[in-house]
């Protein structure tokens, strides 16, 4: 039977409404009544665990620095990562700033602001010498780090939370070719950013299965657009003239909205396997309208929630590193779009 407010209140000799208003995080708590509650509430079980990950015994300070711009994928990230750090009484305070690009030098001007009560950060960011060098300074300080969708490996970060980007990959390429079903011809792809480890991973494993089991298919172009959506249109565009029984599009990253646009604009005689990346509500409109013929997703509610969970935890353990596991990828088809 799980353990009650009341159980709580007794266990540590407070009132239940002192017990109350310290898991729901409400003033008019003493730091020391604070304690002797979350001790006890971690001692009968009450307090959530994931995946047997142990949480801090008192609330703690988060901050996310995360690229959103117009990417409908990180603008749900965000807001699942902030309604889920709300309801949890081990969070005091969670932050998000909004990077202004991918450069390190935003995320320089971005880690500037970070609060001194900060206890765990949690980051989205390119894989490259002066990005791991502010990660290092930051975690010099004490504060835990988890990074999160694309892995910074040589960073000092507690954990990755993310799905395994190199399988994604190689998942798409085994989709396209059983959507092909052995036809021969050339493919296109959009990628991204190669200065994600994410995007340059999921490109090497759709690259890996293609030469794999897929001679018959050839990789005609292949663009880096730095997810602007009006570059991905322009190279869509430019790929479907030059190649008009193009046989497949494949979307490493953002930019989805550009290659849909220009397949909607192009009408090819035989529209391109178009296969992308995040389950947002654009993406769930180019499934229902057969743009897209798949969406590999990764779950950013799933995510949002496991890097709060991870960081807490991360926060607590005085391991440097936390236990590895992937999320799980889900593939979307126009018949399987789950409810929002």
């Amino acid at each position: 039977m799980k353990a009650t407010v009341s159980d709580i209140a007794r266990t540590c000799g407070l009132s239940t409404a002192t017990v109350d208003r310290v898991l729901n995080n409400r003033p008019g708590a003493s730091a020391a009544n604070r304690q002797r509650v979350m001790e006890a509430a971690k001692q009968l079980g009450y307090l959530p665990v994931a995946d047997q990950v142990t949480l801090p015994s008192k609330p703690a300070n988060l901050e996310f620095f995360l690229p959103i711009g117009s990417n409908a994928f990180m603008q749900d990230l965000a807001r699942y990562i902030e309604d889920y750090a709300s309801r949890l009484p081990l969070v005091a305070s969670c932050r998000i700033h909004n990077l202004a690009g991918i450069s390190p030098n935003a995320l320089q001007t971005a880690v500037e602001n970070l609060s001194l009560r900060a206890n765990g950060v949690g980051v989205i960011a390119i894989d490259h010498p002066r990005t791991r060098n502010i990660l290092r300074d930051i975690v010099d300080t004490g504060i835990r780090l988890v990074t999160l969708v694309s892995d910074i490996p040589a960073a000092p970060r507690s954990a990755y939370v993310g799905i395994d980007n190199r399988m994604a990959g190689r998942t798409a390429a085994l989709l396209m070719g059983r959507f092909l079903g052995g036809r021969e011809g050339r493919l296109a792809m959009v990628v991204g950013s190669r200065s994600y480890r994410g995007h340059e991973e999921r490109e090497m494993g759709f690259r890996s299965v293609l030469g794999e089991e897929f001679p018959n298919l050839t990789i005609s172009s292949a663009v880096e657009i730095n997810d602007e959506p009006d570059v991905s249109y322009a190279e869509t565009m430019k790929a479907l003239r030059n190649e008009p029984e193009l046989l497949g599009i494949y979307c490493v990253g953002a930019g989805r909205s550009g290659v849909a646009k220009a397949i909607r604009e192009a009408r090819p005689n035989r529209k391109p396997v178009f296969i992308c990346h995040d389950l947002t509500k654009e993406t769930r409109g180019y499934l229902v309208d057969d743009l897209a013929d798949v969406v590999i997703d990764q779950n950013a509610r799933l995510i949002a929630e496991q890097s709060v969970i991870r960081l807490l935890g991360s926060i607590a353990s005085s391991a440097p590193y936390l236990t590895r596991k992937f999320i799980e990828p889900r593939l979307i088809f126009r018949e399987n779009v789950p409810v929002q």
